[in-house]
């Protein structure tokens, strides 16, 4: 079975009998660890999914904004050595955000039934 390269080793591949165990696992580490007190998040996979995915992605806004703005909330506050490693921090965890963002999608497509194929982009 064919897995897009955005599908995250810690989940086991749809073809497998009760992946979404390890789906549903993956996905709680991806969100506040308060979502694990709903038991409807476990017993409906794709509902975590969907409530992950707005949660990394509204992540990914706010390191975005963090990013613009840092320079200017933290000048006089910090150091410049400071100001820099804390930029540095958010172009690290911009772009992780952003592939975690892609992974909770393609896990999201897959419990819905969705099967994957192969793209030229993938053959690279």
């Amino acid at each position: 079975m064919y897995l897009p390269p955005e599908w995250p080793p810690e989940v086991r591949p749809p073809s497998v009998p009760e992946w979404e165990i390890s789906a549903v696992a993956w996905l709680l580490d991806a969100v506040p660890p308060d979502y694990r007190a709903y038991e409807v998040l476990r017993r409906h996979p794709l509902a975590l999914a969907r409530m992950a995915l707005h949660h990394v992605e509204s992540a990914v806004r706010a390191a975005r904004a963090g990013y613009r703005s840092a320079a200017v909330e933290l000048k006089g506050h910090l150091p410049p050595h400071a100001v820099e490693a804390v930029l540095d921090v958010y172009r690290e965890e911009g772009p992780r955000l952003v592939r975690l963002a892609r992974s909770i999608g393609v896990v999201e497509r897959a419990l819905r039934g969705e099967m994957f194929t192969p793209t030229m982009r993938d053959v690279r």
